[in-house]
């Protein structure tokens, strides 16, 4: 006997609550076996696979290539002959979709891309989304919400002009569209500060050019500058910890680990793998941990829990021959520290002598909500200190 089989949208990781379909890899007809990929989709953290739960035929398809839905949202109907054991039912795959934690006066107060892309498009704030009331799972504002929020006020729409002979264009990408939508969350939601110093890395540059052929003989990676960025950071986020943490409604939550996202140029935007356990790693196995989360999210193969749990992110956009920049905060972290490129100046010294030495700017940009202005202060001066008198051990 044959049954019809409901597959969703499966929960992809912390604080993700909506994908957008990159692309279908079955059609009506095809059949599937357990485990075997059906589509891929899309978040502002990474490409996945979505596998089958049972073996079977493809009855049909619910969604289309960029839609953007929401966990828990139907995908596609399977036809089944008999259900694997460990496959779940329809009642159970939805069973298995965890509700969002974030909730607020009864309603949830995480918005799906979907929702903050038109929210973006037709100039709504955060404030009225919040006044919208939301007839998705546990309060939670759905796009269609939205709309007959739009519908209800009979808003006029400017018209989109029509590509000409000297313009073109372009659609956003799935991923790009959930950059833009988290982008603009974060910098609406919290008042940012930004703070700049400037470290001498002459001795870590000269260390890296003095043992880079020996470190990689031994290791097997590259040393970098950015192993001993993280590591004078998770040095100096220990000492001032309010900078590791993160701001949920009106509580701030203190993380006890420093999880380092880095943001990583990828071919299509910007990934930021996560190097968890920066406190319990010594230089050798953050290299590692560099190199190796890099690599793969070059060539797309992280999983979704490889970007996911951070606590503060860099940026070192200093590669691209960037003096100093003005990071946008990566929701719903407090912190994101900014690192310059290196240059050689003439600097003088304590005993007044002059000297060329390397120089970066360093910038730290904070939600102004959780942190003063002294405190960022503080911890820029140890980071520097850090980072000034570090050495491979």
């Amino acid at each position: 006997m044959t049954e019809i089989v409901e597959i969703v949208l499966p929960k992809l990781g912390e604080s993700i609550v909506g994908a957008t379909v990159v692309q279908w890899l079955k059609k009506v007809g095809d059949e599937v076996g357990v485990d075997e990929a059906l589509l891929e989709v899309s978040t502002d953290k990474v490409n996945s696979e979505i596998p089958s739960p049972v073996a079977g035929i493809v009855k049909e398809i619910l969604v289309d290539v960029d839609d953007e839905i929401e966990v828990g949202a139907p995908l596609l109907k399977i036809e089944v002959g008999e259900v694997a054991p460990s496959a779940p039912s329809p009642v159970t795959a939805r069973a298995q979709v965890e509700p969002c934690p974030f909730k607020s006066k009864g309603k949830e107060e995480v918005f799906t891309p979907a929702v903050l892309r038109l929210a973006q498009v037709e100039g709504i704030s955060f404030d009225t989304l919040r006044s919208i009331d939301g007839t998705g799972e546990g309060g939670r504002i759905t796009k269609k919400d939205v709309e007959n929020h739009l519908a209800n006020k009979s808003t006029p729409k400017v018209p989109i002009s029509e590509p000409g002979e000297e313009e073109e264009h372009i659609r956003l990408s799935g991923m790009r569209k959930m950059i833009a939508d988290n982008m603009v969350r974060s910098f609406y939601e919290a008042p940012h500060a930004s703070l700049v110093s400037e470290a001498d890395v002459t001795d870590i540059m000269h260390l890296i050019a003095h043992e880079k052929k020996r470190f990689k003989e031994t290791h097997g990676v590259k040393l970098t500058i950015t192993s001993f960025l993280i590591q004078a950071m998770t040095k100096a986020l220990k000492q001032f910890p309010m900078l590791n943490a993160s701001l949920q409604d009106e509580t701030i939550i203190m993380k006890r680990s420093v999880n380092v996202g880095i943001a990583v140029n990828v071919e299509k935007g910007l990934m930021v793998p996560v190097v968890k356990n920066c406190h319990e790693r010594n230089l050798v196995s953050l290299a590692h941990s560099v190199a190796d989360l890099s690599g793969r999210a070059r060539s797309g193969k992280l999983s979704p829990d490889e970007v996911s749990g951070g606590t503060v992110t860099l940026t070192n956009f200093g590669m691209t021959g960037a003096l100093i920049g003005v990071p946008i905060i990566r929701h719903p972290e407090v912190a994101i520290i900014g690192a310059g490129t290196i240059q050689k100046r003439v600097v003088v010294r304590e005993d007044d002598s002059f000297a060329v030495r390397q120089m970066m700017y360093l910038t730290l940009t904070f939600d102004h909500r959780v942190i003063d202005g002294i405190y960022g202060c503080q911890f820029l001066a140890a980071f520097k200190n850090h980072l000034e008198s570090i050495s491979l051990h």
